[in-house]
C-alpha cells in the first residue's frame, strides 16, 4: 500500500472531519441567521426600511462579506498560515514572532497583536453563548406571545446547564454535534428556498452593483447597517482557530459544500419575506417557518446554539492553556476529560469566570438584539489583527512581493476597517463591554509578563550559578544517599533554591540529581524524538545533569513520562526514574518597596501568583513522591 493510503479511505477521513468540523467550526456563523437580519432592520430606530434598494443592498452586502472575508481572507488565504498545523490568533503571533526574531520591533508588534487578539477573544467568548441562546430562545415569543416572560429564564438555565456539564467533558455529546449542525444546515437551506421561488429577483442581490447603489443613495443608513451585517460573518476566526483538530481541507470542504450554500439561501429567503411582508422585519428568521414547525424550530435552533456556545467555550480553555504556555498567565489548573482526545480540557477558573460574565450580560442587556451592539467591536478587531499577523508572516516567511502584500493590505483591511468604524459608533450603547473586557485581559497579561520578568531578575540573585554550585560540590565531601533527586527548574544557569537548600542545611547529596527544564517553544508541537537535550554539566560521572524538554504550546508536559522515556538513553540517565523524588522550589512573593512595578500592578501579580496552579499538577508529578520547598521574596 502506498504511503497515500487508499483513495476511498482518504475520502473517508476526510468526510468524517469535515462532518466534525460541522459540529466545531461552523456552530457560531451558522447561527447568525438567528439574529443577523432581524438586527439590521431594528438598529438605530430602524433607520434601513423594508425597501426594496435597502433590502437588496443589505443581503449583497451580507453575500460579498462572506464571500470576500470569509471564502476568499480566511478559507483561501488565512488558513495558509498555520503554526505547524495549528491555527489561531495566538498560534500565529507564535508564528509572526519565531520568524522575526533579530528585528526588535516586529516582535514586540506580533506580541502585542497576539496578545490584543486573545483578550477580544475573551469578549467574543463572553458574548456569544448569551446572544446566541437568547436569540434561539426568543422563538417562543413568535410561536407563543405569552411566554415572552419566560424567554430570559429558560436562556440563563440552558446554558448553566451547559457550563454546570463542563467537568465531564463532552466526548459523549460530542459526537453528535456534527450529524445535528448538518441538520441545522440543511433546514436553513429549505427555510429559505421557497422565498426565494416566489420572488426569484432577490436574487439580484447577488449582484456587487447593489452594494453601491446602497453605499451611494443611503450612504450614513449604509454605514450604520455595517454595525449588525457584521452578525453575519461572526464566527470566521473559528475556521482558523479549529484547524489544528481538523485540518485545512475537511473545513474548505464543509464551508464550501454545506455551509456556505444554506446561509447564502436563507439570507436570501430572509431578504425576499421582507420584501414581500415588511411588517414581518420583528424576526424574520422564525417567521420564514410555518407555524406548526416553529417549536420544532425553537428546539433545533437551542442545540445549534448550544453547540456554538460549547465550541466557543472550548476555544477560550485552548487560548487560556495557550497564554499560559507562552508566559502570558500563571499555570492554571487544567484537567483532561477525555483519555483518547489530548485537546478536550476543562479550565475551571476559566470557566467560572466565563460562567459569571456570561450571566451578568444577560440580566443587563435582557435580550439578542440588545446584545447585538455589543458585539461587532470584538469581532472586527480580532479580523484587523489577523489581517496584520498574517501580512507580517507573508512578508518574512513567505517573503511575498510588496504589491501583493499592499493588495492584500488594501483590499481586506479597507472592508475591516469599514467594519470596525460602524461599529465603534456603538461604543456607548454596548460597544464598550468588549472593550472593557480586552482591557482587563490585556492588563492581566501584561501584568504577569513583566512582574514573571522581575521575579525571575530576583530569583537567580537568590540562587546563583548552577555551574559554580556543581563546581563547589566537587571539592566537598557530601555524603551521597541512594535514590535519584529530580529538580524542576527553569533554566540550567542558577541553581534550584531546593537543591542548594538540602545541600546546605542537610550536607547530603542523592545518588542521582537530575535538574530539568522545561522550555516553550513557539510551535504547537515538539516531536518525543527532538524534545530532551541532555547537559552533564561538565563532569559526567558525579551522578548531576540537566535535562532540557522542549514542549510545544499545545503539548501535554509529564516530566516523569519524559524522564521514563529517556532512562538509560544516555550514561548520566542511568537511574530509577519510577522510584524518583521531585524536588519543587516554590517562591513566596510578598510587596516590598522595589520601585520596578507601580503598587497596584504589585496587588495583581501577588494574587495572580497565590493563585497559579500547583507546579506538581502542571507537570504530572506524582503527589506521594513530590516535596515542597519554600523561600521568600519581596517584589
Amino acid at each position: 500500500m502506498g504511503s497515500g493510503g487508499h483513495p476511498a479511505a482518504r475520502s473517508a477521513g476526510v468526510f468524517g472531519l469535515a462532518l466534525g468540523a460541522l459540529g466545531v467550526v461552523f456552530g457560531d456563523i451558522g447561527t447568525s441567521p438567528l439574529y443577523a437580519i432581524q438586527t439590521v432592520f431594528s438598529i438605530d430606530n430602524k433607520a434601513v426600511k423594508p425597501t426594496t434598494g435597502d433590502v437588496y443592498g443589505v443581503i449583497s452586502i451580507v453575500f460579498w462579506s462572506l464571500t470576500l472575508i470569509v471564502s476568499i481572507k480566511y478559507v483561501v488565504f488565512i488558513l495558509r498560515a498555520d503554526n505547524d498545523g495549528e491555527g489561531g490568533v495566538m498560534a500565529l503571533a507564535a508564528l509572526a514572532r519565531r520568524f522575526t526574531r533579530g528585528r526588535r520591533k516586529l516582535v514586540a508588534a506580533a506580541l502585542l497583536l497576539g496578545v490584543l487578539g486573545a483578550s477580544l477573544f475573551y469578549g467574543d467568548s463572553v458574548i456569544t453563548p448569551a446572544i446566541s441562546v437568547l436569540s434561539a430562545v426568543e422563538g417562543l415569543e413568535v410561536a407563543s406571545p405569552g411566554l415572552k416572560d419566560a424567554v430570559l429564564p429558560i436562556g440563563i438555565a440552558i446554558l448553566a446547564a451547559l457550563f454546570l456539564v463542563q467537568r465531564f467533558g463532552t466526548h459523549i455529546v460530542g459526537r453528535f454535534f456534527g450529524p445535528v449542525m448538518v441538520l441545522w444546515f440543511t433546514v436553513l437551506a429549505v427555510m429559505g428556498v421557497p422565498e426565494i421561488v416566489r420572488h426569484p429577483q432577490i436574487l439580484k442581490a447577488l449582484s456587487p452593483y447593489y452594494v453601491g447603489t446602497f453605499a451611494t443613495d443611503h450612504p450614513f443608513t449604509s454605514f450604520i447597517a455595517l454595525s449588525a451585517i457584521v452578525l453575519a460573518i461572526t464566527g470566521a476566526e473559528a475556521l482558523y482557530a479549529d484547524m489544528g483538530h481538523f485540518g485545512r481541507a475537511p473545513i474548505r470542504r464543509a464551508w464550501f459544500f454545506v455551509a456556505l450554500p444554506a446561509l447564502v439561501l436563507n439570507y436570501l429567503g430572509q431578504g425576499a419575506l421582507v420584501l414581500s411582508h415588511p411588517r414581518k422585519i420583528d424576526n424574520p428568521f422564525y417567521l420564514l417557518a410555518p407555524s406548526w414547525a416553529r417549536i420544532p424550530l425553537v428546539v433545533l435552533a437551542t442545540a445549534a446554539t448550544v453547540i456554538a456556545s460549547q465550541a466557543v467555550i472550548s476555544g477560550a480553555y485552548s487560548v487560556s492553556r495557550q497564554a499560559a504556555r507562552l508566559g502570558y498567565l500563571p499555570n492554571l489548573t487544567i484537567r483532561h476529560t477525555s483519555t483518547l482526545e489530548s485537546g478536550q480540557i476543562y479550565v475551571p477558573v476559566v470557566n467560572w469566570l466565563l460562567f459569571g460574565s456570561v450571566l451578568v450580560l444577560m440580566l443587563a442587556f435582557r435580550s439578542s438584539s440588545k446584545l447585538a451592539s455589543a458585539y461587532g467591536l470584538a469581532v472586527t478587531g480580532t479580523f484587523l489583527i489577523t489581517t496584520t499577523l498574517f501580512l507580517i508572516v507573508a512578508a518574512t516567511v513567505w517573503k511575498w512581493a510588496k504589491w501583493k502584500l499592499i493588495t492584500i493590505g488594501i483590499v481586506f483591511g479597507s472592508v475591516e476597517i469599514a467594519y470596525f468604524g460602524a461599529n465603534a459608533t456603538k461604543v456607548a450603547s454596548g460597544g464598550w463591554l468588549p472593550l472593557v473586557i480586552a482591557a482587563i485581559v490585556v492588563t492581566t497579561m501584561t501584568v504577569w509578563q513583566s512582574g514573571r520578568g522581575i521575579v525571575t531578575r530576583r530569583r537567580r540573585e537568590m540562587e546563583g550559578p548552577l555551574q559554580d554550585f556543581v563546581d563547589e560540590v566537587q571539592t566537598q565531601k557530601l555524603t551521597r544517599v541512594p535514590g535519584t533527586a529530580v529538580f524542576p527548574h527553569p533554566s540550567k544557569d542558577t541553581t534550584p533554591l531546593a537543591l542548594r537548600a538540602n545541600v546546605e542545611f542537610n550536607h547530603v547529596l542523592h545518588e542521582h540529581v537530575v535538574l530539568v527544564s522545561v522550555i516553550s517553544e513557539d510551535v504547537p508541537h515538539v516531536p518525543q524524538e527532538e524534545r530532551i537535550t541532555v547537559d552533564p554539566l561538565k563532569h559526567t560521572d558525579d551522578g548531576i545533569v540537566h535535562v532540557e524538554i522542549r514542549y510545544g504550546f499545545q503539548d501535554e508536559r509529564d516530566i516523569p513520562a519524559e524522564l521514563a522515556r529517556a532512562e538509560g538513553t544516555d550514561v548520566e540517565l542511568d537511574f530509577d526514574a519510577a522510584n524518583a523524588t521531585y524536588y519543587l522550589s516554590r517562591l513566596s512573593i510578598t510587596r516590598g518597596d522595589g520601585r520596578e512595578m507601580q503598587t497596584w500592578r504589585k496587588r495583581i501579580f501577588i494574587g495572580m501568583s497565590h493563585n497559579a496552579a500547583n507546579p506538581a499538577d502542571s507537570f504530572c508529578l506524582p503527589v506521594d513522591r513530590t516535596i515542597v520547598m519554600g523561600a521568600n521574596l519581596e517584589l
